[in-house]
């Protein structure tokens, strides 16, 4: 079973972060072990990590040059890794891979987060030891956890992250072998040449995007959602729509693009979208010096980061697209549910945040290593930095008390403010839009809710081809004119029609 990386990536430190690598020199079984137990105890849900086997190490990092194992120690070591990790409760046998690299050889074991969390292993390694930890990593260490954080983990049992599940609707077919193949060749992955010739469940096994028993072979989500062209089939309203307002929220004109498939997919052509349609550069020339300034209306890298860290933390069991709302003066990328609450709303306001809990751990692993989005509690300061080198007003960032959405707000270059707009090209489905306006689009709502009292707003937006913000609208004024009133609770309530419009 192969690794979904390579060494080369590993060593580097770009893509996986130096906290979920542990270099040895050699195999020591005591130390190692409970690295093992802790990366698969993945407390805070990073995915796991690695351990790779030759290398000295230096504050955490590779010592050049690399020593390499010995090939005469390789069979020994392995030998050792699958007798001591028996020794690991419940079951968990990380995947080692025996690699070659610089003409040298390695062990590289990659310890995935566990199903069965909490895990333990033994404190030493001596014959009459009977005491049991569960390891955690904190930071780049391996530690024994405190009481409440040994409490955290025994809450983590049975909570799998939804990325990670199983889809007991899905069939092994709805993954993509093209797709598939592709990812592996980009990210310079071992594997890549065995999916050519390869048994195709193993090679999925080796991803751990299956669920592989004998009598039992399922897709995980994380594999539905970026190796299946159809992602919504399975997760409904799995897109990103880019929503522009050229008059204003208020305005009749609204221009509407949607970005579905693979989620890594569907990011980048929302992200080469906005990148050709919406951003724009100014150049200032002056009579006294050569140079010019250059600046943009928004800058593009703070964007694809807000944008990737929307794709990375929604929630997708959450039947909400995520949106990015384009007005005269500013930019929202919104999507739900909220951060966990480690994230406080006095952080947010001050930049000043460090996620302890990651929904998704799976899709993170596998955007980082396209490069699709940084390493975790890296993004708030490359937008920072993105903004501040372009000469862009501050960021804000904005939750509720309940975390039930996200809202990363942009506002326009101070050069740009008052400056006409070209008309945007009209779409068929804005054109099809603009004509479901004002009085006329309230009575068409007001006559599906009165044949059909239990429709949702969901469901209006579909049947109507609207945007969620025009039917929330719609329905606010609606109500707050007395026409419409609401009885019950949002999921099992229904809709009276007071009087006509």
């Amino acid at each position: 079973m192969a690794i979904p990386t390579n060494i080369k990536t590993l060593l580097s430190g770009d893509v996986v972060e130096w906290a979920r690598i542990e270099f040895k020199e050699t195999w020591d079984a005591e130390a190692s072990l409970k690295t093992v137990c802790a990366f698969a105890n993945d407390l805070d849900n990073w995915g796991g990590g690695y351990i790779v086997i030759g290398v000295e190490e230096n504050n955490g990092r590779p010592v050049y040059p690399l020593k390499g194992v010995p090939t005469d120690k390789i069979d020994f070591y392995q030998k050792s890794i699958l007798a001591k990790c028996k020794l690991i409760r419940p079951a968990y046998m990380p995947i080692a891979e025996v690699v070659d690299y610089q003409n040298k050889k390695f062990i590289v074991l990659w310890c995935p987060g566990g199903d069965s969390r909490p895990y333990s292993s033994p404190k030493t390694m001596a014959k009459d030891n009977k005491e049991r930890i569960h390891y955690i990593r904190k930071m780049s260490n391996t530690v024994e956890p405190s009481d409440d954080e040994e409490k955290d983990l025994f809450n983590l049992a049975n909570r799998i992250p939804f990325d990670d599940r199983v889809n007991h609707q899905a069939d092994i077919s709805d993954l993509n072998i093209t797709l598939i193949q592709n990812y592996l060749k980009e990210v310079k992955s071992s594997l890549y040449e065995k999916s050519k010739t390869g048994d195709f469940i193993e090679v999925c096994n080796d991803m751990n995007i299956i669920c592989n028993l004998p009598e039992y072979t399922k897709p995980k989500n994380v594999g539905l959602m970026f190796f299946n062209m159809e992602p919504d089939k399975f997760f409904p309203y799995t897109q990103i729509d880019v929503v522009q307002f050229p008059e204003g929220l208020g305005g009749n004109n609204i221009i509407e693009q949607t970005f579905k498939g693979p989620i890594h997919q569907q990011l980048r052509e929302a992200l080469q979208y906005i990148r050709n349609s919406i951003i724009t550069e100014k150049v200032v020339k002056h009579s006294d010096r050569p140079e010019a300034d250059r600046f943009f209306n928004y800058p593009l890298a703070a964007i694809e980061e807000a944008l990737s860290n929307a794709v990375y933390h929604r929630g997708y069991d959450e039947r909400e697209p995520i949106e990015v709302r384009v007005e005269n003066d500013k930019i929202e990328i919104v999507s739900f549910p909220g951060p966990d609450r480690s994230v406080t709303l006095e952080g947010l306001k001050s930049f000043h945040v460090s996620n302890r809990r990651y929904r998704n751990r799976r899709i993170g692993d596998f955007l980082k290593e396209l490069h699709l989005t940084e390493g975790r509690n890296t993004g708030f300061k490359k937008i920072l930095d993105a903004l501040e080198a372009n000469g862009s007003p501050k960021p804000e960032f904005e939750t509720d008390e309940a975390r039930s959405y996200f809202i990363s707000r942009f506002y326009i270059h101070e050069k740009f403010q008052n400056v006409p707009k070209k008309e945007p090209k009209k779409s068929q489905k804005g054109a099809e839009k603009e004509l479901k306006k004002g009085v006329e689009r309230k009575k068409i709502i007001l006559k599906l809710l009165e044949e059909n009292p239990t429709m949702t707003q969901t469901q209006l937006t579909e049947r109507l081809k609207l945007t969620r913000k025009q039917i929330q609208t719609d329905v606010k004024e609606l109500r707050g004119e007395g026409i419409l009133e609401r009885k019950g609770s949002n999921r099992k309530g229904y809709w009276i029609v007071n009087k006509e419009l």
